[in-house]
């Protein structure tokens, strides 16, 4: 099989169309075509089931396509290995983790990295899903969990806890909550259920009741940073992880002896990275700022 064939074949199955494919390879569209026609004569096989509204692999172009992304998966791991530095960290790091972590924690605090390692650019992936490390969607990963997958390494970064907030304003228009049970009376502001970053985020709603029978949110939000800005507002009472302790100032802190879920913080990378230099300086990196919070 030629591989340029199979490079133009990658990115028409990546992108379901012919033009979008020749966009990203700076191709005419029938130029692609033509590349996708001859390697479809070459295994005799169809790869692709065209119709009007773009293209769909056939089981056989499933099946090439598997193979050709570990290729490719490999080749960038490779590539990103081969011009690093033997004496300083260098190149792309790919960086995924939540969505909240990521925009109220990691993000403010990147020039500091980037600053000692000038040499090293950053694409931070925020996404509350788990992108496939071993897929190369990313380098390394800031998970509140630990890895599902067994060819991973992990290193615990830390345990987070939630703290019970509102707004001053909030408090003098609905009193303030002495006792968990007493959250049945207020407003409260939870996590909505599309994709939520860690198991258990919205506790609160089940404190101090009866397992089973949560109380209803007023508001719910799919974004710590959102659910922040929610509470300053003084719509109700809501739990925010203790790594937003900047996003706190000014509001109040409600039920300190109410015992939260703790949430276990790993940073994850695959085996193929053991050596990189650049996962390494991040992850000495994010301990030392993460101590600084201890």
């Amino acid at each position: 099989m030629d591989w340029d064939k199979l490079r133009v074949f990658h990115a028409v199955a990546e992108a379901g169309s012919f033009t979008h494919a020749g966009d990203t390879l700076n191709l005419s569209q029938s130029a692609v075509s033509r590349q996708i026609s001859a390697l479809e004569e070459a295994l005799q096989v169809p790869l692709f089931h065209r119709h009007a509204r773009g293209l769909i692999l056939t089981e056989q172009g499933e099946a090439l396509n598997r193979t050709v992304r570990e290729v490719f998966a490999k080749l960038a791991m490779t590539e990103a290995l081969l011009t690093e530095s033997k004496e300083k960290p260098a190149g792309r790091l790919k960086i995924t983790t939540t969505v909240g972590f990521g925009t109220a924690w990691l993000a403010p605090r990147l020039q500091g990295f980037l600053d000692q390692y000038p040499d090293v650019s950053v694409t931070l992936l925020l996404d509350d899903a788990d992108l496939d490390l071993a897929m190369r969607e990313a380098d390394v990963a800031i998970r509140m969990h630990p890895p599902k997958q067994p060819d991973l390494i992990q290193r615990h970064l830390m345990a987070m806890q939630w703290i019970v907030l509102a707004s001053p304003d909030y408090l003098q228009r609905h009193g303030t909550p002495q006792r968990p049970e007493d959250l049945d009376n207020h407003k409260l502001i939870l996590f909505g259920e599309y994709r939520p970053p860690v198991s258990d985020i919205n506790w609160l709603a089940e404190a101090g009741r009866r397992a089973g029978s949560p109380r209803r949110a007023l508001l719910e939000v799919n974004n710590v940073q959102a659910m922040s800005l929610a509470i300053r507002s003084g719509i109700g009472i809501g739990a925010l992880p203790d790594y937003m302790a900047n996003e706190m100032e000014g509001l109040t802190r409600l039920l300190p002896d109410l015992k939260s879920p703790k949430v276990d913080m790993f940073f994850v990378y695959p085996e193929e990275l053991r050596n990189s230099k650049r996962v390494a300086v991040f992850r000495d990196f994010l301990l030392a700022r993460l101590a600084e919070m201890q």
